[in-house]
């Protein structure tokens, strides 16, 4: 039997989940780093906060939606559909969620709409994102080469 996903909006009440899984994508960065643990949620949280507030003011009108994988809060998937393409603001799954299939899935099921709609898919990559062989797999390629960050598009 293979796992039920599902996308449903987030609510203000889904916050502390929200913060978990982007710590969780700063956790191998950050293992580093020679804070303590105080310093370390203390950064996590104002880069969290930082980072919710810059996607609402440049993403007005996305949808933000927690990944659930059998019924379970997995992760988080922001999108802004705009005229011509579909961009990824933000995906990521908690640590223990990824490796299998589900970022594929929700990748290939956007490709499809996109497809759908006569749109491209575009999202930005950091440079030694270990995603950045998914994405290139499933059909994206650097559009522009922004330093840290790769632009890749369908």
């Amino acid at each position: 039997m293979s796992a039920v996903v599902e996308l449903v909006p987030a609510l203000p009440d889904d916050e502390e989940f929200l913060y978990r899984v982007y710590a969780g994508t700063r956790a191998e960065e950050l293992a580093v780093v020679p804070w303590d643990e105080a310093q370390t949620e203390a950064f996590l949280r104002a880069q969290f906060d930082a980072q919710d507030r810059w996607y609402r003011e440049h993403y007005v009108g996305a949808t933000y939606e927690i990944v659930r994988i059998d019924g379970e809060a997995a992760g988080r998937l922001y999108l802004h559909r705009g005229e011509t393409e579909i961009r990824i603001v933000d995906i990521a799954l908690l640590p223990e969620h990824r490796g299998n299939g589900i970022g594929t899935a929700l990748l290939r099921a956007l490709l499809d709409e996109a497809s759908a709609s006569g749109k491209r898919v575009t999202i930005h990559v950091e440079r030694f994102n270990r995603a950045l062989r998914l994405y290139e797999r499933l059909g994206f390629s650097v559009a522009e080469d922004k330093g840290v960050y790769l632009f890749l598009t369908t």
